[in-house]
């Protein structure tokens, strides 16, 4: 084999390796994208559950991120923000609940 052929054959297998790690990128870059969007999905849908199971408490907001609900808004009492917390936490697809809410002063 002539340098020039060893060397066309190695430029070759260069290119294809790099075309293959290119590829792969790509697909790797989907597959984040396609999860971020499922994640999004999914939150979207803990929070609509949420919201209804909360339905009689108006005052109080849900936001999820990532599975972990964060409830805000302000309550009359402690048992009614330990409600709030527990009927969240029941949530199929709730991995934790924060809360910010603050219970009225009377």
């Amino acid at each position: 084999m002539t340098q020039n052929q060893l060397f066309a054959r190695l430029l070759v297998a260069a290119t294809l390796s790099s075309a293959a790690a290119f590829a792969a990128a790509q697909q790797d870059g989907a597959m984040a994208a396609t999860a971020k969007t499922s994640a999004a999905t999914n939150d979207a849908a803990i929070t609509t559950k949420v919201k209804s199971t909360l339905a009689d408490q108006k005052q109080i907001e849900v936001n999820t991120n990532d599975g972990v609900v964060v409830l805000t808004g302000t309550v009359a009492s402690t048992d009614q923000g330990t409600k709030a917390i527990q009927l969240a936490s029941a949530v199929p697809g709730v991995k934790e609940v924060k809360s910010e809410l603050t219970v009225a002063s009377k």
